[in-house]
């Protein structure tokens, strides 16, 4: 009976020492990178512990600097906005096993409505 029970105990502990759960704790820190479509250029935000995302985006073309204002799902999943008054999206996934990211932007803002992608990476903790 001991036996059966230190070999039911130890397949417990087995099972119990797998892989933890994916928290935003993974995505923690500074991502940074670049974007382009009908504008190019920088941007960085910085994730918080509550998955609170802010940063900049800074245009190439014009020189001009929009803030970036969101969250970062546990799983990866941004949803932001672009500019103050929001004028834009910034949205993508970010992926904990490679520290990338990638996604769409747009921004209303100046008129015509510019558009394209973006990628980065985890630049910091």
């Amino acid at each position: 009976m001991k036996k059966i029970f230190l070999l039911l105990l130890t397949a417990f502990l087995f099972v119990g020492c797998g892989k933890d759960e994916d928290t935003i704790y993974d995505f923690i820190g500074t991502w940074a990178g670049t974007y382009e479509g009908t504008e190019k250029g920088d941007w960085n935000v910085v994730v918080a512990t509550d998955g609170k995302v802010t940063g900049t985006l800074h245009s190439n073309q014009t020189t001009e600097n929009y803030y970036i204002s969101g969250h970062l799902s546990e799983s990866g999943d941004l949803v932001a906005t672009i500019g103050f008054p929001e004028d834009g999206e910034f949205r993508g996934t970010f992926t904990r096993e490679d520290k990338k990211a990638t996604g769409t932007w747009s921004n209303a803002v100046p008129t015509p409505t510019r558009a394209g992608t973006w990628k980065g990476a985890k630049t910091s903790k």
